[in-house]
């Protein structure tokens, strides 16, 4: 099965590409309704020509730090200005790794709010400002959690009625080393695994014991991973739950998601 039929096939609706592991034209190529184009940092954007020619026949959304520099709707915001008006925008607070001191202390929700005003359709990312990206509007990007389903569906009960889209790594094989060297360190990062694990343990398949344990059922939790059948149930449960779109990451590379 080729990565484009194994993608839509498990119910992914789109794909989230890194530019720094590939070039985002191949996005072009993918069976999926969507591609949303991570940020990590100025040096991997694409060109806005690329965006452009990207987004003539795919629905494409770059990810948008609204504190960077470039990117802030209430200062420097030269590089946003440049992006091509058919590309959509995923607004986040931005990872403090891609940020500066300085950037990283400026004042969030006064800048999502202006950004989201000037965006057309936007997603908010809700990584760690869950309230303040309900409060902000627009659809919820939020990350595969073990507490994902619960929570939409607690969102859907209250009357919540606006668009959620749930990103996460995907991996469609159930061997246990194959997903720990693809997804262990994402893993390690969120703050329910993080907790329990030594800085020193190893994240990959050289884990062992109650780590490798506290790992792999974080991967589980939040990641996309094993068989396509296991997969494709996981995502039907979310849509259940109430989840508009799935945008998955494939951790192994484009090539590698296949059945």
């Amino acid at each position: 099965m080729s990565p484009q039929t194994a993608l839509s096939a498990v119910g992914v609706d789109a794909v989230a590409l890194k530019p720094s592991e590939v070039d985002t034209r191949r996005g072009a190529a993918l069976d999926v309704s969507t591609v949303t184009i991570d940020y990590e940092g100025r040096e991997h954007l694409p060109e806005p020509d690329v965006l452009a020619a990207l987004a003539e026949d795919t629905d494409v959304r770059l990810t948008v730090p609204v504190r960077a520099d470039g990117f802030d709707p209430l200062a420097d915001d030269h590089i946003r200005t440049r992006i091509p008006d058919p590309v959509g925008e995923v607004l986040v607070a931005g990872h403090s790794a891609y940020l500066s001191a300085e950037e990283r202390d400026r004042a969030l929700a006064p800048r999502l709010a202006a950004a989201t005003r000037e965006a057309a359709d936007p997603w908010v990312g809700t990584e760690g400002i869950e309230r303040l990206a309900l409060a902000i509007g627009g659809t919820q990007f939020e990350l595969l959690s073990a507490t994902t389903c619960p929570d939409v569906r607690a969102l859907r009960q209250a009357g919540y009625e606006g668009s959620i889209a749930v990103y996460a790594p995907l991996v469609l094989s159930a061997e246990e080393g194959t997903i720990l060297d693809a997804v262990g360190d994402y893993a390690a990062r969120r703050p329910r695994v993080s907790e329990g694990l030594s800085s020193e343990e190893p994240t990959d398949n050289t884990a062992t014991g109650v780590a490798r344990d506290r790992l792999l059922a974080g991967c589980r939790a939040c990641a996309l991973v094993g068989d396509a059948k296991t997969v494709r149930e996981r995502i039907q449960k979310l849509r259940d739950a109430g989840v508009d779109t799935i945008v998955a990451y494939p951790a192994q590379g484009l090539d590698s998601a296949s059945t």
